[in-house]
Protein backbone atom coordinates (compact mmCIF):
# COMPACT_ATOMS: atom_id res chain seq x y z
CA UNK A 1 0.00 0.00 0.00
CA UNK A 2 1.44 3.05 -1.25
CA UNK A 3 0.88 5.70 1.92
CA UNK A 4 -0.30 9.77 0.56
CA UNK A 5 2.61 11.16 1.79
CA UNK A 6 4.93 9.09 -0.35
CA UNK A 7 3.11 9.15 -3.40
CA UNK A 8 3.05 11.87 -5.82
CA UNK A 9 0.14 12.62 -7.77
CA UNK A 10 -0.36 13.73 -11.82
CA UNK A 11 -1.23 18.10 -11.80
CA UNK A 12 -4.94 18.24 -10.47
CA UNK A 13 -7.27 20.07 -13.51
CA UNK A 14 -7.38 23.22 -11.47
CA UNK A 15 -3.69 23.06 -11.32
CA UNK A 16 -3.62 22.61 -15.43
CA UNK A 17 -6.05 25.29 -15.87
CA UNK A 18 -4.24 27.77 -13.87
CA UNK A 19 -0.99 26.54 -16.27
CA UNK A 20 -2.88 27.36 -19.16
CA UNK A 21 -4.38 30.48 -18.69
CA UNK A 22 -1.48 32.08 -16.65
CA UNK A 23 0.73 32.75 -19.93
CA UNK A 24 3.60 34.61 -20.03
CA UNK A 25 4.09 38.53 -21.82
CA UNK A 26 6.96 39.95 -23.69
CA UNK A 27 9.54 37.48 -26.20
CA UNK A 28 8.56 34.66 -28.75
CA UNK A 29 11.09 32.82 -26.29
CA UNK A 30 8.89 33.17 -23.17
CA UNK A 31 6.24 31.81 -25.24
CA UNK A 32 8.27 28.90 -26.42
CA UNK A 33 9.50 27.44 -22.92
CA UNK A 34 5.78 28.09 -21.45
CA UNK A 35 4.44 25.98 -24.31
CA UNK A 36 7.06 23.15 -23.67
CA UNK A 37 5.99 23.27 -19.86
CA UNK A 38 2.49 22.97 -20.39
CA UNK A 39 3.08 20.19 -22.91
CA UNK A 40 5.48 18.41 -20.51
CA UNK A 41 3.23 18.51 -17.38
CA UNK A 42 0.33 17.75 -19.41
CA UNK A 43 1.21 15.14 -22.34
CA UNK A 44 4.00 13.56 -20.60
CA UNK A 45 4.20 13.85 -17.11
CA UNK A 46 0.27 13.76 -16.74
CA UNK A 47 -0.04 10.04 -18.72
CA UNK A 48 2.76 8.91 -15.62
CA UNK A 49 0.91 6.73 -13.23
CA UNK A 50 3.26 7.34 -10.58
CA UNK A 51 1.79 5.50 -7.76
CA UNK A 52 2.02 2.12 -10.18
CA UNK A 53 5.77 2.90 -11.15
CA UNK A 54 6.18 3.46 -7.44
CA UNK A 55 4.76 0.07 -6.48
CA UNK A 56 6.62 -1.46 -8.64
CA UNK A 57 10.11 -0.62 -8.08
CA UNK A 58 9.32 -1.07 -3.87
CA UNK A 59 8.69 -4.63 -4.96
CA UNK A 60 12.21 -5.01 -6.85
CA UNK A 61 13.48 -4.01 -3.54
CA UNK A 62 12.44 -6.34 -1.05
CA UNK A 63 15.13 -8.63 0.90
CA UNK A 64 13.52 -11.56 -0.27
CA UNK A 65 14.51 -15.35 -0.69
CA UNK A 66 14.49 -15.10 -4.37
CA UNK A 67 16.18 -11.71 -4.49
CA UNK A 68 19.04 -13.51 -2.16
CA UNK A 69 19.48 -17.00 -3.84
CA UNK A 70 19.24 -14.94 -7.54
CA UNK A 71 22.41 -12.61 -5.85
CA UNK A 72 23.96 -15.67 -5.18
CA UNK A 73 23.97 -17.50 -8.32
CA UNK A 74 24.64 -14.35 -10.35
CA UNK A 75 27.79 -14.01 -8.20
CA UNK A 76 29.27 -17.37 -9.01
CA UNK A 77 28.82 -17.54 -12.34
CA UNK A 78 30.36 -13.88 -12.63
CA UNK A 79 33.46 -14.84 -10.58
CA UNK A 80 33.95 -18.26 -13.25
CA UNK A 81 33.89 -16.39 -16.29
CA UNK A 82 36.00 -13.79 -14.90
CA UNK A 83 38.70 -16.85 -13.96
CA UNK A 84 37.84 -18.54 -17.32
CA UNK A 85 38.35 -14.96 -19.14
CA UNK A 86 34.85 -15.89 -20.91
CA UNK A 87 32.66 -13.19 -22.22
CA UNK A 88 29.80 -15.48 -22.64
CA UNK A 89 30.06 -15.98 -19.19
CA UNK A 90 29.60 -13.03 -17.54
CA UNK A 91 27.50 -12.04 -20.07
CA UNK A 92 25.15 -14.36 -17.86
CA UNK A 93 25.51 -13.05 -14.52
CA UNK A 94 24.75 -9.75 -16.01
CA UNK A 95 21.51 -11.04 -17.07
CA UNK A 96 21.01 -12.86 -13.92
CA UNK A 97 21.83 -10.02 -11.49
CA UNK A 98 19.22 -8.65 -9.22
CA UNK A 99 20.73 -6.06 -8.23
CA UNK A 100 19.51 -2.95 -10.37
CA UNK A 101 16.52 -3.47 -8.65
CA UNK A 102 17.60 -1.62 -5.27
CA UNK A 103 19.90 0.69 -6.74
CA UNK A 104 16.87 2.29 -8.67
CA UNK A 105 14.95 2.11 -5.72
CA UNK A 106 17.19 4.15 -4.10
CA UNK A 107 16.90 7.04 -6.48
CA UNK A 108 13.13 6.78 -6.61
CA UNK A 109 12.87 6.71 -2.38
CA UNK A 110 15.28 9.53 -2.43
CA UNK A 111 13.21 11.36 -5.11
CA UNK A 112 10.21 11.21 -3.05
CA UNK A 113 11.90 11.82 0.19
CA UNK A 114 10.36 8.13 1.82
CA UNK A 115 13.39 6.93 3.82
CA UNK A 116 11.72 3.60 5.06
CA UNK A 117 11.99 3.02 1.57
CA UNK A 118 15.20 4.34 1.17
CA UNK A 119 16.68 2.37 4.07
CA UNK A 120 14.83 -0.64 2.80
CA UNK A 121 16.53 -0.42 -0.32
CA UNK A 122 19.97 0.37 1.00
CA UNK A 123 19.56 -2.99 3.15
CA UNK A 124 18.49 -5.14 0.25
CA UNK A 125 21.44 -3.29 -1.52
CA UNK A 126 24.23 -3.95 1.24
CA UNK A 127 23.03 -7.40 1.83
CA UNK A 128 23.23 -8.33 -1.74
CA UNK A 129 26.68 -6.72 -2.04
CA UNK A 130 28.19 -8.83 0.87
CA UNK A 131 26.69 -11.80 -0.16
CA UNK A 132 28.51 -11.58 -3.51
CA UNK A 133 31.41 -10.10 -2.13
CA UNK A 134 31.81 -12.93 0.35
CA UNK A 135 30.76 -16.01 -1.76
CA UNK A 136 33.49 -14.61 -4.71
CA UNK A 137 35.94 -14.27 -1.96
CA UNK A 138 35.65 -17.79 -0.80
CA UNK A 139 35.09 -19.46 -4.65
CA UNK A 140 38.60 -17.95 -5.75
CA UNK A 141 40.25 -18.99 -2.27
CA UNK A 142 39.49 -22.41 -2.85
CA UNK A 143 40.34 -22.26 -6.71
CA UNK A 144 43.67 -23.60 -8.30
CA UNK A 145 42.90 -20.55 -10.63
CA UNK A 146 44.07 -17.42 -9.25
CA UNK A 147 45.27 -15.54 -12.58
CA UNK A 148 44.24 -12.06 -13.53
CA UNK A 149 42.85 -12.57 -16.37
CA UNK A 150 41.99 -10.26 -19.04
CA UNK A 151 38.38 -9.91 -18.01
CA UNK A 152 39.47 -8.61 -14.78
CA UNK A 153 42.24 -6.92 -15.63
CA UNK A 154 39.65 -4.69 -17.76
CA UNK A 155 37.39 -4.03 -14.34
CA UNK A 156 40.01 -2.60 -12.24
CA UNK A 157 41.06 0.83 -13.45
CA UNK A 158 37.47 2.56 -14.28
CA UNK A 159 37.64 6.02 -15.53
CA UNK A 160 35.51 9.06 -16.45
CA UNK A 161 33.90 7.07 -19.56
CA UNK A 162 32.17 4.18 -17.23
CA UNK A 163 30.70 6.82 -15.45
CA UNK A 164 29.41 8.13 -18.68
CA UNK A 165 28.55 4.60 -19.96
CA UNK A 166 26.81 4.04 -16.53
CA UNK A 167 24.70 7.57 -16.68
CA UNK A 168 23.70 6.54 -20.04
CA UNK A 169 22.19 3.15 -18.89
CA UNK A 170 20.87 4.71 -15.92
CA UNK A 171 19.34 7.24 -18.09
CA UNK A 172 17.59 4.49 -20.25
CA UNK A 173 17.04 1.84 -17.75
CA UNK A 174 15.04 5.05 -15.24
CA UNK A 175 13.33 5.85 -18.34
CA UNK A 176 12.26 2.08 -19.11
CA UNK A 177 10.59 2.16 -15.59
CA UNK A 178 8.69 5.11 -15.56
CA UNK A 179 7.03 4.41 -18.93
CA UNK A 180 6.45 0.85 -18.10
CA UNK A 181 8.84 -0.22 -20.86
CA UNK A 182 10.98 -2.68 -18.69
CA UNK A 183 12.15 -5.06 -21.70
CA UNK A 184 14.89 -2.84 -21.79
CA UNK A 185 16.62 -3.25 -18.32
CA UNK A 186 18.40 -6.39 -20.38
CA UNK A 187 20.04 -4.35 -22.02
CA UNK A 188 20.93 -2.19 -19.35
CA UNK A 189 21.94 -5.22 -17.16
CA UNK A 190 24.65 -5.84 -19.90
CA UNK A 191 25.78 -2.10 -20.30
CA UNK A 192 26.32 -1.14 -17.10
CA UNK A 193 27.63 -4.76 -15.45
CA UNK A 194 26.87 -4.00 -11.71
CA UNK A 195 27.45 -7.74 -10.74
CA UNK A 196 31.37 -8.69 -12.41
CA UNK A 197 33.01 -5.29 -10.81
CA UNK A 198 31.40 -7.11 -7.47
CA UNK A 199 33.10 -10.59 -8.69
CA UNK A 200 36.65 -8.58 -9.22
CA UNK A 201 36.36 -7.20 -5.44
CA UNK A 202 35.84 -10.10 -4.36
CA UNK A 203 38.76 -11.36 -6.47
CA UNK A 204 41.17 -9.08 -5.23
CA UNK A 205 39.75 -9.74 -1.49
CA UNK A 206 40.81 -13.61 -1.81
CA UNK A 207 44.02 -12.61 -3.62
CA UNK A 208 44.76 -9.53 -0.98
CA UNK A 209 45.20 -7.83 -4.00
CA UNK A 210 44.73 -4.13 -3.27
CA UNK A 211 45.19 -2.70 -6.51
CA UNK A 212 42.32 -5.21 -8.25
CA UNK A 213 40.09 -4.89 -5.25
CA UNK A 214 40.34 -0.90 -4.34
CA UNK A 215 39.92 -0.55 -8.85
CA UNK A 216 36.86 -3.34 -8.70
CA UNK A 217 35.54 -0.94 -5.77
CA UNK A 218 35.60 2.28 -7.79
CA UNK A 219 34.08 0.64 -10.67
CA UNK A 220 31.33 -0.44 -8.74
CA UNK A 221 30.81 2.47 -6.60
CA UNK A 222 30.54 4.37 -9.26
CA UNK A 223 27.87 2.10 -11.55
CA UNK A 224 25.35 2.27 -8.31
CA UNK A 225 26.22 5.83 -7.44
CA UNK A 226 25.38 6.95 -10.79
CA UNK A 227 22.53 4.93 -11.30
CA UNK A 228 21.00 6.08 -7.73
CA UNK A 229 21.20 9.67 -8.49
CA UNK A 230 20.58 9.40 -12.18
CA UNK A 231 17.31 7.17 -11.37
CA UNK A 232 16.39 10.55 -8.37
CA UNK A 233 16.66 12.97 -11.44
CA UNK A 234 14.62 11.10 -13.88
CA UNK A 235 11.96 10.67 -11.26
CA UNK A 236 11.82 14.55 -10.37
CA UNK A 237 11.84 15.18 -14.02
CA UNK A 238 8.62 13.31 -14.64
CA UNK A 239 6.79 14.63 -11.52
CA UNK A 240 7.61 12.47 -8.80
CA UNK A 241 7.19 15.00 -5.82
CA UNK A 242 9.23 15.05 -2.45
CA UNK A 243 7.35 15.69 1.05
CA UNK A 244 10.36 17.44 2.11
CA UNK A 245 10.67 20.94 2.74
CA UNK A 246 12.17 23.78 0.48
CA UNK A 247 15.11 24.48 2.44
CA UNK A 248 16.04 19.98 2.83
CA UNK A 249 15.19 19.91 -0.90
CA UNK A 250 17.76 22.39 -1.38
CA UNK A 251 20.21 20.59 0.57
CA UNK A 252 19.48 17.57 -1.16
CA UNK A 253 20.42 18.95 -4.50
CA UNK A 254 23.65 20.35 -2.85
CA UNK A 255 24.87 16.69 -1.70
CA UNK A 256 23.50 14.66 -4.64
CA UNK A 257 26.08 17.30 -6.83
CA UNK A 258 28.65 17.16 -4.23
CA UNK A 259 28.70 13.19 -4.59
CA UNK A 260 28.59 13.21 -8.17
CA UNK A 261 31.84 15.72 -8.29
CA UNK A 262 33.66 13.53 -5.61
CA UNK A 263 33.24 10.61 -7.65
CA UNK A 264 34.43 12.27 -10.83
CA UNK A 265 38.02 13.65 -9.14
CA UNK A 266 39.41 10.00 -8.57
CA UNK A 267 37.77 8.98 -12.23
CA UNK A 268 39.34 11.76 -13.52
CA UNK A 269 42.84 11.34 -11.95
CA UNK A 270 42.39 7.20 -13.66
CA UNK A 271 41.94 8.76 -17.15
CA UNK A 272 44.84 10.87 -17.05
CA UNK A 273 47.03 7.97 -15.89
CA UNK A 274 45.83 6.29 -19.43
CA UNK A 275 46.08 9.27 -21.49
CA UNK A 276 49.81 9.09 -20.29
CA UNK A 277 50.10 5.39 -20.76
CA UNK A 278 48.69 5.59 -24.18
CA UNK A 279 51.33 8.36 -25.03
CA UNK A 280 54.09 6.32 -23.45
CA UNK A 281 53.41 3.11 -25.76
CA UNK A 282 53.49 5.62 -28.49
CA UNK A 283 57.01 6.79 -26.99
CA UNK A 284 58.28 3.15 -26.27
CA UNK A 285 57.35 2.42 -30.24
CA UNK A 286 59.37 5.36 -31.81
CA UNK A 287 62.27 4.87 -29.78
CA UNK A 288 62.69 1.38 -30.96
CA UNK A 289 62.12 1.71 -34.35
CA UNK A 290 64.53 4.80 -34.86
CA UNK A 291 67.25 2.72 -33.98
CA UNK A 292 66.91 0.62 -36.37
CA UNK A 293 66.45 1.04 -40.19
CA UNK A 294 63.40 1.51 -41.88
CA UNK A 295 63.79 -2.38 -43.10
CA UNK A 296 63.29 -3.48 -39.77
CA UNK A 297 59.82 -4.00 -38.09
CA UNK A 298 58.50 -4.42 -34.76
CA UNK A 299 56.73 -7.66 -34.01
CA UNK A 300 55.86 -7.53 -30.72
CA UNK A 301 55.61 -5.15 -27.61
CA UNK A 302 54.56 -5.31 -24.37
CA UNK A 303 54.67 -2.85 -21.60
CA UNK A 304 54.21 -3.45 -17.64
CA UNK A 305 53.01 -0.34 -16.24
CA UNK A 306 52.65 -1.37 -12.93
CA UNK A 307 56.43 -2.03 -11.94
CA UNK A 308 59.05 -0.69 -10.87
CA UNK A 309 61.07 0.38 -12.80
CA UNK A 310 58.63 0.17 -16.13
CA UNK A 311 58.82 -2.75 -18.02
CA UNK A 312 58.92 -3.05 -21.67
CA UNK A 313 59.43 -5.93 -24.02
CA UNK A 314 59.82 -6.20 -27.68
CA UNK A 315 60.74 -8.15 -30.01
CA UNK A 316 62.39 -6.90 -33.45
CA UNK A 317 62.79 -8.27 -37.13
CA UNK A 318 65.60 -6.82 -39.05
CA UNK A 319 68.40 -7.37 -41.42
CA UNK A 320 71.30 -6.19 -39.28
CA UNK A 321 71.45 -6.87 -35.50
CA UNK A 322 72.99 -4.14 -33.29
CA UNK A 323 74.36 -5.40 -30.06
CA UNK A 324 74.39 -2.14 -28.51
CA UNK A 325 70.67 -1.20 -29.23
CA UNK A 326 69.59 -2.33 -25.96
CA UNK A 327 71.29 -0.13 -23.70
CA UNK A 328 70.88 2.80 -26.07
CA UNK A 329 67.00 2.24 -26.24
CA UNK A 330 67.11 2.02 -22.63
CA UNK A 331 68.71 5.37 -21.31
CA UNK A 332 66.89 7.15 -24.31
CA UNK A 333 63.28 6.18 -22.59
CA UNK A 334 64.06 6.64 -19.20
CA UNK A 335 65.52 10.36 -20.62
CA UNK A 336 62.01 10.29 -22.05
CA UNK A 337 59.53 9.07 -19.59
CA UNK A 338 61.26 10.64 -16.70
CA UNK A 339 61.21 7.06 -14.97
CA UNK A 340 63.11 4.16 -15.02
CA UNK A 341 62.96 1.82 -18.28
CA UNK A 342 63.97 -1.81 -17.47
CA UNK A 343 64.05 -3.17 -21.18
CA UNK A 344 63.94 -6.75 -23.00
CA UNK A 345 64.74 -6.40 -26.41
CA UNK A 346 64.87 -9.48 -28.53
CA UNK A 347 66.12 -9.32 -32.34
CA UNK A 348 65.31 -11.70 -35.17
CA UNK A 349 67.79 -11.19 -38.84
CA UNK A 350 65.27 -12.14 -41.00
CA UNK A 351 67.54 -11.26 -44.57
CA UNK A 352 68.22 -8.17 -46.07
CA UNK A 353 65.41 -6.55 -47.06
CA UNK A 354 62.37 -5.06 -45.73
CA UNK A 355 60.38 -7.57 -47.65
CA UNK A 356 62.18 -10.35 -45.91
CA UNK A 357 60.75 -9.03 -42.55
CA UNK A 358 57.73 -8.26 -43.48
CA UNK A 359 56.92 -12.28 -44.92
CA UNK A 360 58.03 -13.18 -41.83
CA UNK A 361 55.16 -11.18 -40.11
CA UNK A 362 52.78 -11.80 -42.45
CA UNK A 363 53.67 -15.23 -42.30
CA UNK A 364 53.27 -14.92 -38.36
CA UNK A 365 50.34 -12.46 -38.57
CA UNK A 366 48.19 -14.83 -40.85
CA UNK A 367 48.62 -18.10 -38.14
CA UNK A 368 47.18 -15.65 -35.44
CA UNK A 369 44.48 -14.23 -37.73
CA UNK A 370 43.01 -17.85 -38.03
CA UNK A 371 43.53 -18.94 -34.79
CA UNK A 372 41.63 -15.73 -33.81
CA UNK A 373 38.72 -16.31 -36.21
CA UNK A 374 38.49 -19.79 -35.12
CA UNK A 375 38.18 -18.65 -31.37
CA UNK A 376 36.12 -16.00 -32.20
CA UNK A 377 33.57 -18.36 -33.83
CA UNK A 378 33.46 -20.61 -30.71
CA UNK A 379 33.51 -17.35 -28.28
CA UNK A 380 29.87 -16.36 -30.39
CA UNK A 381 28.59 -20.22 -30.73
CA UNK A 382 29.43 -19.76 -26.63
CA UNK A 383 27.09 -16.50 -26.07
CA UNK A 384 24.28 -17.78 -28.43
CA UNK A 385 24.10 -20.65 -26.79
CA UNK A 386 24.08 -19.03 -23.37
CA UNK A 387 21.10 -16.31 -24.18
CA UNK A 388 19.28 -18.94 -25.81
CA UNK A 389 19.23 -21.35 -23.19
CA UNK A 390 20.83 -24.44 -25.43
CA UNK A 391 23.81 -26.45 -25.68
CA UNK A 392 26.41 -25.56 -27.68
CA UNK A 393 26.15 -27.73 -30.19
CA UNK A 394 22.30 -26.53 -30.85
CA UNK A 395 23.99 -23.40 -32.53
CA UNK A 396 24.27 -23.46 -35.90
CA UNK A 397 27.68 -22.14 -37.17
CA UNK A 398 28.67 -21.70 -40.54
CA UNK A 399 32.23 -19.76 -41.20
CA UNK A 400 32.69 -19.58 -45.02
CA UNK A 401 29.52 -17.17 -45.20
CA UNK A 402 29.54 -16.28 -41.43
CA UNK A 403 26.06 -17.18 -40.40
CA UNK A 404 25.31 -18.43 -36.75
CA UNK A 405 21.60 -19.17 -36.22
CA UNK A 406 20.38 -20.87 -33.00
CA UNK A 407 16.50 -21.44 -31.91
CA UNK A 408 16.10 -20.69 -28.46
CA UNK A 409 14.08 -21.93 -25.39
CA UNK A 410 11.10 -20.25 -24.02
CA UNK A 411 12.85 -18.16 -21.28
CA UNK A 412 11.02 -17.09 -17.88
CA UNK A 413 9.65 -13.31 -18.03
CA UNK A 414 10.92 -13.17 -21.68
CA UNK A 415 8.87 -11.45 -24.48
CA UNK A 416 9.47 -11.35 -28.44
CA UNK A 417 10.86 -8.17 -27.90
CA UNK A 418 13.55 -9.69 -25.53
CA UNK A 419 14.52 -12.03 -27.94
CA UNK A 420 15.18 -9.33 -30.18
CA UNK A 421 17.28 -7.28 -27.87
CA UNK A 422 19.47 -10.32 -27.37
CA UNK A 423 20.00 -11.16 -30.48
CA UNK A 424 20.70 -7.45 -31.69
CA UNK A 425 23.14 -6.95 -28.86
CA UNK A 426 25.33 -10.06 -30.08
CA UNK A 427 24.62 -9.10 -33.85
CA UNK A 428 26.80 -5.72 -32.62
CA UNK A 429 29.28 -7.23 -31.57
CA UNK A 430 29.82 -9.35 -34.59
CA UNK A 431 29.54 -7.01 -37.78
CA UNK A 432 30.66 -9.18 -40.23
CA UNK A 433 28.29 -11.88 -39.32
CA UNK A 434 24.73 -12.90 -39.86
CA UNK A 435 23.35 -13.63 -36.78
CA UNK A 436 19.65 -14.84 -35.79
CA UNK A 437 18.23 -15.92 -33.08
CA UNK A 438 14.97 -18.03 -33.18
CA UNK A 439 12.38 -17.40 -30.85
CA UNK A 440 9.83 -19.47 -29.44
CA UNK A 441 5.80 -17.95 -31.03
CA UNK A 442 5.03 -16.24 -27.40
CA UNK A 443 2.68 -13.19 -27.69
CA UNK A 444 2.65 -10.83 -30.17
CA UNK A 445 2.45 -7.23 -28.79
CA UNK A 446 -0.66 -6.67 -27.17
CA UNK A 447 -1.52 -3.70 -29.47
CA UNK A 448 -0.43 -1.50 -32.41
CA UNK A 449 -1.47 1.99 -32.00
CA UNK A 450 -2.68 4.14 -35.24
CA UNK A 451 -3.43 7.53 -35.59
CA UNK A 452 -4.40 9.82 -37.90
CA UNK A 453 -1.12 9.82 -39.57
CA UNK A 454 0.00 6.14 -39.71
CA UNK A 455 1.25 4.27 -36.73
CA UNK A 456 2.92 6.09 -33.58
CA UNK A 457 5.99 5.69 -31.90
CA UNK A 458 4.78 2.64 -30.42
CA UNK A 459 2.96 1.17 -33.19
CA UNK A 460 6.23 1.38 -35.10
CA UNK A 461 7.99 -0.29 -32.63
CA UNK A 462 5.23 -3.11 -32.11
CA UNK A 463 4.97 -3.50 -36.46
CA UNK A 464 9.22 -3.93 -35.89
CA UNK A 465 8.88 -6.46 -33.18
CA UNK A 466 5.91 -8.59 -35.23
CA UNK A 467 7.96 -8.00 -38.50
CA UNK A 468 11.81 -9.73 -36.98
CA UNK A 469 9.64 -12.44 -35.16
CA UNK A 470 7.10 -13.78 -38.20
CA UNK A 471 10.45 -13.85 -40.29
CA UNK A 472 12.56 -15.66 -37.89
CA UNK A 473 9.87 -17.96 -36.70
CA UNK A 474 7.99 -17.81 -40.37
CA UNK A 475 4.60 -18.03 -39.65
CA UNK A 476 1.55 -15.60 -41.26
CA UNK A 477 0.35 -13.38 -39.08
CA UNK A 478 -3.59 -12.48 -38.36
CA UNK A 479 -4.69 -8.87 -37.97
CA UNK A 480 -7.60 -7.68 -36.43
CA UNK A 481 -9.39 -4.14 -35.65
CA UNK A 482 -10.48 -1.39 -37.63
CA UNK A 483 -10.50 -1.62 -40.88
CA UNK A 484 -8.39 1.26 -42.24
CA UNK A 485 -5.77 1.04 -39.71
CA UNK A 486 -5.47 -3.06 -40.31
CA UNK A 487 -5.08 -2.29 -43.85
CA UNK A 488 -2.47 0.03 -43.35
CA UNK A 489 -0.45 -2.07 -41.10
CA UNK A 490 -0.48 -5.06 -43.42
CA UNK A 491 0.72 -3.16 -46.14
CA UNK A 492 3.84 -2.03 -44.16
CA UNK A 493 3.75 -5.74 -43.04
CA UNK A 494 3.55 -7.29 -46.15
CA UNK A 495 6.98 -4.73 -48.10
CA UNK A 496 8.73 -6.28 -45.56
CA UNK A 497 7.95 -9.97 -46.71
CA UNK A 498 5.44 -10.76 -43.72
CA UNK A 499 2.47 -13.40 -44.72
CA UNK A 500 -0.56 -10.98 -43.61
CA UNK A 501 -3.86 -11.77 -43.14
CA UNK A 502 -6.65 -9.47 -42.15
CA UNK A 503 -9.61 -10.44 -40.21
CA UNK A 504 -12.85 -8.14 -40.00
CA UNK A 505 -13.23 -6.44 -36.52
CA UNK A 506 -13.30 -3.66 -33.49
CA UNK A 507 -11.63 -1.78 -31.62
CA UNK A 508 -7.81 -1.41 -31.51
CA UNK A 509 -5.42 -3.24 -33.80
CA UNK A 510 -3.92 -6.53 -32.67
CA UNK A 511 -1.73 -9.08 -34.10
CA UNK A 512 -1.70 -13.08 -33.42
CA UNK A 513 0.33 -15.61 -34.74
CA UNK A 514 -2.19 -17.56 -37.85
CA UNK A 515 -1.68 -20.90 -39.18
CA UNK A 516 0.92 -22.26 -41.78
CA UNK A 517 -0.68 -22.51 -45.24
CA UNK A 518 0.02 -25.78 -46.88
CA UNK A 519 -0.42 -26.12 -50.52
Amino acid sequence: MVSETSTPSAPSASEEKATTEVKPQGSTFGSVVFSWRRWWLRDVVGTVNQAEVIEKRREDCLLSERYLFMTAMSAGIAVLGLLLSSPAVVIGAMLLSPLMGPIMGLGFALAIGDYQWLKQSARSLAYGSAMGIGLTALLVYMSPIQTITPEIAARTQPNLFDLFVALFSALAGAYAMIRGREGTIVGVAIATALMPPLAVVGFGLATWNWTVFSGALLLYVTNLITIALTAWGMARLYGFKTTLSTRNTVFQNIAVASVFIGLAIPLAFSLQQIAWQTNAQRIVRAEIQEKFDNRSLIDALDIEFGTEPLSVSATMLTPTLLAEAEGEIERALASRLDRPVELSLTQYQVGTSASAAEQAQLSAARASEEAAATERAEDLAQRLALVAGVPESDVLIDRTRRRALVRAERLEDANLAVYRALEERIARTEPEWTVELLPPAGALPAEIPFDTNGPTLAGTRALEIIEWAATRIEIPIVLTGEAESASAAAEILSSRGVDVEVRPGTGPLRAQWGQLRTE
